[in-house]
């Protein structure tokens, strides 16, 4: 048997940074040829440990960066104007990426994947959109949709 320390993740195995006794054939073979583990050696232990405390360091400040842009995107609301037929619907549908355009123009700019539509908008009115920054932080903008 052989100590390894994960560098990834690895389905049935666990998570990376975790220390895990596998059979000899099983790390020589496929987990260290793979690069998915080190041998548990005091070096390398150090070595995964600074690693993590980088990836944690990094997730706080993201997370913080994600808690202030979620404040400014809950104070701001955007108006998007668009062509309507007689009966007040909406020619086509707006979709994630025109929201993103019209938060654009205040000056805050996201990934269209951040925000969350259950459905395409279709008619005028007055929508709270979810955005989902990181995880565990959701915000909402206000989207005013008139006739152009």
């Amino acid at each position: 048997m052989l100590k390894v320390i994960l560098r990834e993740d690895v389905a049935g195995l666990g998570k990376t940074g975790d220390v895990k006794q596998v059979k000899d054939g099983f790390a020589r073979n496929f987990l260290l040829p793979r690069h998915l583990a080190l041998e548990a050696s005091d070096e390398n232990l150090k070595q995964i440990e600074t690693r993590r405390k980088k990836t944690e360091e990094k997730a706080v400040l993201e997370k913080k960066k994600a808690l202030d842009l979620a404040q400014r995107l809950s104070s701001i609301s955007v108006t998007i104007a668009v062509e309507v037929n007689e009966e007040g619907k909406l020619y086509g549908a707006l979709s994630a990426s025109d929201i993103v355009k019209a938060v654009s123009v205040e000056g805050i700019e996201l990934d269209k994947k951040c925000v969350v539509l259950k459905e395409p908008i279709k008619d005028l009115g007055i929508y709270d959109i979810e955005v989902k920054l990181f995880t565990e932080v959701l915000s909402k903008v206000k989207v005013w949709v008139v006739k152009k």
